[in-house]
């Protein structure tokens, strides 16, 4: 658009001063004669007063005050060659027309200012002055100044006169804008559109120069923006104007075409974006008088017009992340993301918005393909910010982008997002042809980055997005070979990728079909050669920013072939381990119970398989080609009966009992297991393992027919699967008592269980017995339905008591009295009269009696006495100590808590003579004494360590060493339970620890260290704990030689430990630790003065 002005010389005029134009302004902007304090007032006559008497006084000063002479003469040099009615009847143009020439008044002289500027060469024995500031340069107050009359300026000059539903209206702005509206006089000439177009060029032509371009644009960028929407596209009437009634030539439209697409071009495209958007959403404004108010909606050609120009900044390089900013940052995220950028990435609405907004293919573009392929590239750029404030927004719209066009147009997405996406994972597949150029050993191909950036925007696409189109995981599956082995790779050491591949292939796992799913684990283990996996010539290599990178193998020769078999098999071996952990997770959907019953029924295809069919024919039939292949098939499957062999032993021995998740997958397993010795059968190899597999899968059986849960009739359906395979077991099998119960089960599941024999039940009864051999089964009086519910309760608190027995209480409100022991009328702390020995004998047979409340109540009997020290009981001190000892074995909770307590009270008494008894058969091993006995034993030494208080010092040395040999026993239930007493024995004994405490150190690191067990490394921890909470502010004194030690095994587990406990106990005594050394360094200021009265 031209501009006036640009033909003012350089050399006509003196150069005027920037204090003088901003002077100028300063007066314009002043409240004038009116008496007012202030311009924004509701008044229109006053504030055409105050316009005219500034308009006035600024025509004064440039006549009566000479220094004013220079700005006079340029302001009269602009205006002679303007090319706009500058003088009106309408006071609001007159002053428009003054500020915009003195602002081009400024922009001449900020120019010439800057060219005449010749800034020295800089010293360099001062390099850190600042250099000299260029004249032109404008100072904060300057800018004020200069912003304050743009806004009069586009107040006056240009929103007065935007159609109805063009931009904002002044109305909805401000009190003023209301005033402003009424005050604009639309009837006095120059017409409307042709201020408008003077408005918008004069404004275009300031904003040449970069300083003031930026002052207009921040603001004002959308009012002008609309100004020259209207001017150069807003349609004109049908009718044919004449050259006297047209306000704009097509050449004045044109211009204004052409100079709004420029601004589009020049300005920040975020800011063109967002301001775009409001121009094309219609504000509303007022279409009647003042008293109703009307919102109009954006014209039809307008809403069209932006919409064209949003497309083509979409379009622009970049244009996908001008358009999400434009939208983000309008919603007050802010430009780099700024304090609300994660409310704004938690509007899942807005975020859908742009995603269809990008998704949506515009009209200018000439297909959906040739659009995909220019933006899709710049949707995955959206995953790749760094600052972490703009990807907190950014990553939640790429990945709804991401999921809406591959929902929309799934093949597009997979061609142009999908694939580039998994390229790196392509790159290195079993199924990919390598480039010679890259078959050079050592050849990196893939690098680092590529392969993190592959990994992570998969995370964000398939677990972050998680929803399981079909183009996604079809996508998804031909890699997730590689992507396995990635996991089993970043297993070995410390990387990032770890969890994320993790995430992935637990979700892909979750998603997929079942057969898909335990297709794909076929194809991880090498069941399922078909499976694409990685590349026979490529390796992953540990790179130098904790990622991975894929390189081509090394030529193996000749000496290295032993080390390469034995990578070979440390790798199969790591990849069968490490699908059991990735299996671990996979319990809750049942994926891992259908993967073990594929399992077993491979196992049973192994037994199945006649070893005759695989000899050869005489060799002289045929060629060594063939022969060699044979041979390579007899490898084969020797490999995959190992194979499924080492499975099922890792399964069976990583899930745990919840690996089976329905009705369902018992039914298979039983049936598995049933073919299995069905199989054994046919091919008369029948052994005692499968005979007891047999019995077992059976007992199994009975248990849900006859158990206490009770079954449906969509139950029953599931079991009639199994009645071919029980009518072969009962027709085939030798065994009589088998073939019996067999026949028995069929007809139990025939007839939906309304007729069960006894030896279904039997069986069920036994079968619930062997899965819990400690828990108590009484037959009295009960039926048989109550009989399976009485052993499970048993079984449950049987586990519990295990783990609670420390903290639960033995005293009774109401205990059992055995028959012949009168009930104390008195309370324990009240001495009773002294026993006969009657009633001793009495009670010391009640303590063997079968009935579990007469036994218990003995038991209690027997420990009051003791603790009110009855001279006749403490007499069989030894009697007393062996009644305890033999009922710590008993299976009821009562019982051996009671003896428990009973043990504990004696040792108190007699403890020099009872504790090395103690220690001895804790320390003795599982021939003598069953690991639940020793457990209790163990109780019951803490509770004398409790009693003894002070006293347990002289006791020290034998209770350390004997929970020290603990812990390097077999067993590591018992192992875990020395660590625990070990823990408060040392948390007990203060200073008192002395040498032992080096001890206790080192046992402490190598169980943290090497202990294979979980539990047994999470006691080794917890003890650090106990320690650092039990010494307080006397750990900097107890432990001091041993303190830097404990320090670096916390810290080895917080980095190294796999298990999430331990980390925790770990991360809890490091801050223990951090308390305790920060009160030793810092210890708290107490505001206490010492009084010392003198004799």
């Amino acid at each position: 658009m031209a501009a006036p002005g640009e033909a003012v010389g350089s050399g006509a005029l003196e150069t005027c001063s920037l204090d003088q134009i901003l002077e100028a302004l300063k007066l314009l902007l002043s409240p004038g004669g009116s008496g007012s304090s202030s311009l924004q007032i509701p008044k229109h006559d006053v504030l055409l007063a105050a316009l005219k008497s500034n308009l006035s006084a600024l025509e004064d000063k440039f006549l009566k005050d000479p220094q004013w002479k220079k700005l006079k003469l340029l302001r009269d040099e602009i205006a002679s060659e303007a090319e706009w009615t500058q003088n009106s009847e309408d006071v609001t143009w007159n002053f428009t027309s003054q500020t915009l020439l003195l602002l081009l008044c400024l922009k001449e002289t900020m120019i010439r200012l800057a060219a005449d500027f010749n800034p020295g060469k800089p010293n360099p024995r001062t390099p850190e002055v600042a250099p000299a500031l260029s004249p032109d340069a404008l100072s904060i107050s300057q800018q004020k100044t200069v912003q304050s009359i743009l806004q009069f300026v586009v107040t006056l000059g240009v929103c007065p006169y935007l159609m109805p539903g063009v931009g904002v209206p002044l109305r909805f702005r401000t009190e003023f804008g209301a005033v402003v509206q009424d005050v604009v006089c639309l009837n006095a000439a120059p017409h409307a559109t042709r201020r408008l177009y003077t408005s918008c060029r004069v404004l275009l032509n300031v904003a040449q120069h970069a300083s003031l371009g930026s002052l207009i644009f921040c603001r004002h960028f959308g009012d002008i923006a609309a100004g020259l929407c209207q001017l150069g596209f807003c349609p004109t009437k049908r009718k044919a104007l004449t050259s006297a009634e047209e306000v704009l030539t097509e050449e004045e439209r044109t211009l204004s075409m052409e100079a709004l697409r420029d601004m589009l071009d020049q300005v920040y495209q975020p800011l063109a974006v967002r301001e775009l958007l409001i121009l094309q959403g219609g504000a509303p404004q007022s279409c009647t008088d003042g008293k109703t108010q009307v919102k109009c909606r954006s014209p039809a050609w307008l809403r069209r017009l932006c919409g064209q120009l949003l497309s083509e900044r979409l379009m622009r390089p970049n244009g996908v992340q001008a358009v999400v900013r434009g939208i983000l940052e309008g919603a007050g995220a802010g430009a780099a993301g700024g304090r609300d950028a994660e409310a704004t990435a938690a509007d899942w609405r807005k975020c859908d918005q742009i995603a269809k907004i990008l998704a949506s293919c515009p009209q200018q573009s000439l297909s959906p393909e040739s659009y995909y392929r220019d933006i899709c590239s710049q949707i995955l750029d959206l995953f790749h910010f760094q600052d972490k404030l703009t990807a907190r927004q950014f990553q939640r719209v790429a990945t709804t982008t991401f999921l809406t066009m591959s929902r929309e147009r799934p093949q597009l997405a997979a061609k142009y997002l999908l694939q580039p996406m998994l390229a790196p994972l392509h790159r290195c597949l079993s199924t990919a042809e390598i480039p010679e150029s890259d078959m050079v050993p050592g050849t990196i191909l893939v690098t680092e980055e590529e392969l993190s950036r592959c990994i992570e925007d998969v995370f964000k696409v398939y677990v972050v997005g998680n929803e399981p189109l079909t183009v996604l995981v079809g996508s998804l599956l031909p890699v997730l070979g590689v992507l396995f082995l990635l996991y089993c790779f970043t297993k070995q050491s410390v990387s990032h990728l770890r969890s994320l591949c993790q995430e992935i292939l637990l979700w892909i796992l979750g998603k997929l079909e079942r057969k898909k799913a335990i297709a794909s684990l076929k194809g991880f283990v090498g069941l399922d050669k078909a499976v694409p996996s990685l590349h026979s010539l490529c390796q992953f290599r540990a790179a130098t920013h904790g990622g991975v990178m894929v390189t081509i193998k090394e030529a193996i020769s000749d000496e290295d072939e032993d080390e390469a078999l034995y990578q070979k098999v440390s790798s199969e071996q790591g990849q069968v381990e490490h699908l059991g952990d990735l299996l671990s997770h996979c319990q809750e959907c049942g994926l891992a119970g259908d993967f073990f019953i594929f399992c077993l029924k491979e196992l049973t295809h192994v037994a199945m398989e006649n070893e005759a069919e695989l000899k050869t024919k005489p060799f002289s039939n045929k060629s060594l080609l063939e022969l060699e292949q044979h041979q390579s098939l007899l490898v084969e499957g020797q490999e995959r009966k190992l194979l499924v062999l080492q499975l099922v032993a890792l399964l069976c021995e990583r899930m745990s009992e919840q690996i089976f998740t329905n009705i369902t997958q018992v039914v298979d397993f039983v049936a598995a297991t049933l073919q299995r010795a069905c199989a054994s059968l046919t091919h008369q190899a029948e052994s005692t393992v499968e005979s007891q597999t047999l019995s077992m899968s059976m007992g199994l059986v009975a248990v849900m027919l006859g158990g206490p849960v009770q079954l449906k009739s969509s139950d029953f359906a599931v079991l009639k699967q199994l009645l071919p395979l029980l009518e072969k077991v009962s027709n085939t099998y030798p065994d009589p008592v088998i073939q019996e119960l067999a026949v028995d089960l069929r007809i139990t599941i025939s007839t939906h269980g309304a007729f069960a024999t006894e030896a279904v039940s039997m069986a069920a009864h036994s079968t619930l017995n062997k899965k819990d051999p400690e828990g108590r089964i009484e037959q009295q009086q009960q039926t048989s339905h109550e009989s399976y519910t009485d052993v499970a309760q048993s079984h449950l608190k049987q586990q519990q008591s295990h783990e609670k027995s420390a903290q639960m209480g033995l005293q009774s409100s109401a205990p059992f009295i055995p028959k012949g022991v009168s009930q104390p009328s008195t309370t324990t702390n009240q001495k009773l009269a002294s026993i006969s020995t009657e009633q001793l004998q009495e009670v010391l047979l009640s303590a063997y009696d079968p009935q579990i409340p007469t036994r218990t109540a003995a038991l209690r009997t027997l420990s009051r006495w003791i603790e009110q020290r009855e001279a006749k009981a403490l007499e069989m001190q030894e009697k007393l100590l062996k009644i305890f000892l033999e009922n710590l074995e008993h299976e009821d909770t009562f019982v051996y808590l009671s003896a428990i307590q009973g043990v504990a009270l004696l040792s108190d008494v007699y403890p020099e003579k009872i504790l090395p008894d103690l220690l001895a058969q804790y320390d003795s091993g599982k021939d003598k004494h069953t690991p639940e006995t020793r457990m209790k034993v163990g109780e019951v030494l803490m509770r004398i360590v409790r009693a003894l208080g002070d006293m347990v010092s002289k006791y020290r040395d034998p209770l350390v060493h004997t929970f020290l040999r603990g812990v390097r026993d077999p067993d590591s239930a018992h192992r875990a339970s020395s660590l625990a007493n070990l823990g408060e024995l040392c948390q007990r004994l203060d200073f008192l620890l002395g040498s032992v405490v080096h001890e206790v150190t080192a046992c402490l690191i190598a169980v943290a260290k090497t202990d294979r067990e979980v539990q047994v490394r999470r006691a080794a921890v917890h003890v650090v704990v106990l320690l650092l909470r039990g010494l307080s502010q006397k750990a900097t004194e107890v432990l001091r030689d041993v303190l830097k030690d404990l320090y670096h095994l916390l810290k080895h587990v917080v980095c190294v430990e796999p298990d999430d406990v331990a980390k925790l106990h770990a991360q809890l005594a490091l801050e223990e630790l951090d308390e305790i050394m920060k009160n030793f360094l810092f210890p708290p200021q107490k505001l206490e003065k010492k009084i010392v009265v003198l004799p």
